[in-house]
């Protein structure tokens, strides 16, 4: 009947304000059953009511995500039923210190009451539970918290997932062939990163020991010196895994240091003494 068909909007609570019947709740279900139920709400009213759905155009889904994320903030989603994977790659990802076993969305239930879901994205790595990987509902705001420690094997992990970022940016300085900014995987360990940059200039670099400055989320500056051992793999204290921005510092060798300080000073007597032997010559 043509007073029946048409556009309807599906509103902020899940529901079809439909002709005759009145609301019907069609939030978290698929178009098959959503026909079901609205078929089911005309029955007392028509004979063999023939309900055909259809989405003409997603409603905007607004988010909030927060914590640690390449880029946080509020995403609109144009498209129907995003996940929470969804969201943390519009985000740019996640960082190298988020704790993905400890995920929060807070959303407004069917009572209008705050309600927490916990999640643990790892158990998708683990074992392929999609269960976690929940869908999406506007208003949602999601929370990564920071881990307190992960292991060398855990960060393999991250970095290997597709919510993890696809790159970070390291800067790189000093003795090395091809100084500047590289991008190199997430978890990526110092040593890797100088290679990155075209490796040691083994002429003049410090090789057995390299400045990382790193800043940190509260605006400071932590230098540090690391006694660097690229045959230990992973390792905190002789080749860390970076984090995005970090800036490494490739110092001169005592050799280098001693040849340009040399260089110098041969440079400074040899200014000294030209002009001597130019007055010398134009006295004679």
């Amino acid at each position: 009947m043509p007073e029946y068909n048409g556009e309807i909007q599906v509103w902020v609570d899940g529901t079809l304000n439909l002709p005759l019947v009145g609301k019907v709740k069609v939030e978290d279900l698929s178009l098959e059953e959503a026909r079901d139920w609205v078929t089911a709400a005309y029955a007392p009213y028509l004979r063999n009511p023939g309900i055909d759905l259809n989405i003409t155009a997603p409603r905007p889904l607004n988010v909030g995500i927060s914590g640690e994320v390449r880029r946080p903030g509020s995403y609109a989603f144009a498209t129907s039923l995003p996940n929470l994977i969804n969201a943390l790659q519009l985000a740019g990802g996640i960082t190298e210190r988020a704790n993905i076993k400890a995920i929060q969305i807070q959303r407004r239930g069917s009572d209008h009451r705050q309600i927490t879901l916990n999640l643990d994205l790892s158990q998708i790595i683990q074992s392929g539970d999609t269960s976690q990987n929940v869908s999406l509902r506007d208003g949602d705001a999601i929370y990564i918290p920071t881990a307190s420690n992960l292991t060398p094997a855990e960060l393999t992990q991250l970095s290997a997932a597709n919510f993890s970022p696809d790159t970070i940016r390291i800067n790189v300085v000093g003795e090395v062939r091809s100084p500047g900014v590289v991008q190199v995987p997430p978890n990526t360990p110092l040593a890797q990163a100088i290679m990155a940059a075209g490796g040691f200039n083994q002429t003049r670099a410090k090789t057995t020991t390299v400045d990382l400055i790193r800043l940190n989320l509260d605006g400071s500056v932590s230098p540090r010196s690391v006694p660097l051992d690229i045959d230990q793999g992973i390792n905190e204290a002789t080749n860390p895994v970076l984090r995005n921005n970090d800036l490494v510092v490739v110092g001169r060798s005592d050799l280098a240091s001693f040849n340009d300080s040399f260089g110098s000073i041969f440079g400074t007597i040899t200014n000294l003494v030209n002009p001597f032997f130019l007055f010398n010559s134009l006295i004679k």
